[in-house]
């Protein structure tokens, strides 16, 4: 288990397009999820299932997909967290968001369901952080052909779903 704030990675341990999600990452990353996962389900719980479905934008996610979007790439990013932080050198493939979305069916979900699942991967995420020690968060790998440390991914994770909390709460609502 991390045995105090989990610290910042350096601009070395993360690929220069995760920037802007490790950025937005200024306290405890792990309290972040920690609070971000109710804030997701408190904004999640005052849309109603009729505006679920709703874009802000022609050929912009909707909302349900925008929810599966993040327990699509929170799942990866863990994924990811888990082989850096068990120190498996193997490099790990990119993936394609759009491609991912546009299979997931989350349109035909209720976004009730989504929430759920959200909650679930969330406690799974902050799991397996907590069980980390500081060793485990400083191994560096490979992911989509770039360098990634394990305490990078943390960072990410916790950016990435900040950053469509905000979109989905300034654009959507």
């Amino acid at each position: 288990m991390p045995t105090t704030l989990i610290a910042p990675p350096g601009a070395d341990e993360y690929a220069p397009f995760y920037a802007g999600y490790v950025s937005q990452i200024t306290g405890d990353p792990l309290t972040i999820l920690l609070d971000d996962g109710a804030s997701w389900q408190g904004v999640l719980g005052t849309i109603a299932e009729s505006h679920a479905g709703h874009r802000y934008a022609p050929g912009k996610w909707s909302i349900r997909e925008v929810v599966g979007h993040v327990i699509d790439a929170e799942r990866i990013f863990a994924y990811r967290l888990l082989r850096m932080a068990r120190r498996d050198p193997t490099p790990l493939p990119s993936f394609d968001e759009n491609h991912y979305v546009e299979t997931a069916a989350s349109d035909a979900r209720p976004l009730a369901e989504l929430a759920a699942e959200l909650a679930a991967v969330r406690a799974s995420t902050v799991a397996l952080i907590r069980s980390l020690d500081d060793a485990s968060l400083g191994f560096v790998g490979t992911a989509s052909t770039k360098s990634v440390s394990a305490r990078a991914l943390v960072y990410i994770t916790a950016g990435h779903s900040v950053h469509h909390r905000r979109i989905l709460e300034e654009r959507y609502l």
